[in-house]
């Protein structure tokens, strides 16, 4: 483990702690501000920028969801500080933060997603391998899927209706949590992932890493990310019949 997921893990802590224990309900209250990611940020969203920033700009250049570029450096973290601003807002205990690092060439050079809701940790080695742990005890795994999934996570399925129709058809069941680098995250332990619509990198740079080895798909439209490869086969002929992509 090196210095910077040590740092993202002590942020990460502290951003649970607020999360779960807030000063006030200022925090939950949207001030006006639009955030470089084209969101209203909640003051939670703000509050979380600032112990992320504070602990990870010595690692380079950031570039946030919310204020956009922060600080300088050789070396860019691309950060979501609150994927899921929306289930926090709403105490629906799914969300996290995704902070994906990369060197002065573009690089990607490390990757970390963390579940600041129930303390699951996702990250990559220097090999670009997924490990798990948790922010309530120390140690690391890989990753164990489920042997036997029985649903796929769809986020903005909401606005796919004829997809999500056609899905339902197929015997893909899906869920729609909503976070989508979180979703990333948990790709391993599900059916498959899918997201459909105009897609920002905050949201996917640091959790398509974690999905190293498995099937993915990233077109203009959509991203399939699955276990099986016949999987993600009928579900862009799904995507692809339904979107004219």
């Amino acid at each position: 483990m090196n210095d910077f997921y040590r740092a993202a893990i002590a942020a990460s802590r502290q951003a649970r702690e607020l999360l779960l224990n807030p000063r006030d309900d200022s925090l939950y209250a949207k001030n006006g501000f639009t955030g470089a990611g084209g969101d209203l940020s909640s003051g939670l969203d703000l509050a979380l920028e600032r112990i992320f920033a504070e602990a990870l700009s010595a690692f380079g250049r950031i570039e946030s969801e919310e204020s956009g570029v922060i600080g300088e450096g050789e070396e860019t973290l691309i950060l979501d500080p609150l994927d899921g601003s929306a289930n926090a807002l709403s105490r629906f205990p799914y969300y996290g933060v995704s902070v994906a690092r990369l060197n002065g060439e573009g690089i990607l050079t490390e990757a970390f997603v963390a579940n600041l809701a129930n303390g699951d940790l996702f990250c990559i080695d220097e090999a670009g391998e997924p490990f798990q742990g948790s922010l309530l005890h120390e140690g690391w795994r890989r990753p164990a899927p489920a042997p036997h999934p029985e649903i796929g996570l769809f986020e903005k399925a909401y606005a796919q209706p004829g997809i999500v129709a056609a899905l339902d058809k197929a015997g893909l069941k899906f869920r729609a949590p909503g976070a989508v680098a979180l979703s990333l995250a948990y790709a391993r332990s599900v059916n498959y992932f899918l997201f459909v619509g105009p897609f920002r990198i905050y949201d996917f740079a640091a959790g398509l890493a974690l999905c190293r080895g498995m099937e993915i798909e990233v077109e203009e439209k959509y991203v399939i990310v699955a276990r099986e490869r016949e999987v993600l086969e009928t579900i862009r002929g799904i995507v692809q019949k339904e979107t004219g992509a």
